[in-house]
């Protein structure tokens, strides 16, 4: 159960400062005991993923990294030991994304083709990275299920769970935000005209933009 639940933190679709929900709807939902659910959340707080608070507004909250030293500690010790295997996701991505953004120009039905444009005009309103990274994963996450192929949609999820760390780790700026919505644009108008073509090659060059900041982010290290 712990790890279902890192991997929601992990994809960021419990953003950073969001709320689990609590032990009961946790319990019904997976189908445990509340035991259970103590026990994971424990692990979660070892890990500096979750803080427990206590209160009339209490409940298990996401620790934000860039609010806490001792998470963003631990954040960057993962990425110094995952240094090699963020190396490989990349290389990847580098395959995998731009199929995935070729398949849903030519595949993606009219409810698939929203979904991705909601992802998109979330992320133009966004006012924090960790908005930003929230719908940013959704938007990738939009355009792997409307090419409709669950290997795909897996190897999408599993490279956001690997990278999400780096994305975390890259200094937050409204001048990387507007590069990535201007890249995620071009993506999405060439799904939008079903040109296979180009949506392969503007996926291409926002994962290039994005390798290079990372590249020198681990380089930092």
């Amino acid at each position: 159960m712990a790890e279902q639940i890192r991997r929601q933190i992990g994809l960021r679709l419990i953003p950073s400062g969001g709320s689990l929900p609590s032990e009961r709807e946790l319990a019904a939902l997976f189908g445990v005991g509340r035991a259970t659910v103590q026990q994971a959340v424990r692990l979660l707080e070892a890990e500096r993923l979750v803080e427990s608070r206590r209160g009339r507004h209490g409940g298990t909250f996401v620790i934000a990294p860039s609010s806490d030293d001792l998470a963003m500690d631990y954040l960057l010790v993962r990425l110094r030991r995952d240094a090699g295997r963020v190396k490989e996701a990349l290389v990847f991505r580098s395959h995998v994304e731009t199929v995935a953004s070729e398949l849903a120009a030519s595949t993606r039905r009219k409810s698939e083709l929203r979904e991705i444009e909601a992802a998109y005009t979330r992320s133009e309103s966004a006012e924090s990275d960790i908005e930003f990274m929230m719908h940013d994963t959704q938007f990738h996450l939009a355009v792997a299920r409307a090419g409709r192929n669950r290997f795909i949609v897996e190897s999408v999820e599993r490279l956001r769970l690997v990278l999400n760390d780096a994305f975390t780790a890259l200094p937050g700026s409204e001048l990387w935000h507007e590069r990535s919505r201007r890249e995620h644009a071009a993506i999405l108008a060439a799904i939008q005209a079903r040109d296979g073509t180009a949506a392969r090659e503007a996926m291409m060059q926002h994962l290039a933009s994005t390798e290079r900041s990372i590249h020198a982010l681990l380089a930092a290290l």
